[in-house]
């Protein structure tokens, strides 16, 4: 276990319940805005995603139709 995680684990152990919850909701904040955070940069890839494209040319060869949000 790494130092900082030692240090939240006694600092959680020192505050009452209700502050642990409240710290616990921060850190699931702060996970959840760093798994935005990755999407946003692996969407903004200026390379493109050459295996999604073939993806879905192939998909669209085979029929398949691209998604109209205003027929679901």
């Amino acid at each position: 276990m790494s130092g900082e995680t030692e240090e939240l684990v006694r600092i959680c152990d020192a505050l009452p319940q209700g502050k642990r919850r409240e710290v616990t909701n921060f850190a699931r904040f702060l996970l959840a805005r760093e798994s935005d955070e990755a999407w946003e940069r692996i969407l903004g890839d200026p390379n493109g995603h050459p295996k999604l494209e073939a993806f879905v040319k192939d998909a669209l060869a085979e029929g398949s139709e691209v998604l109209d949000l205003g027929r679901l």
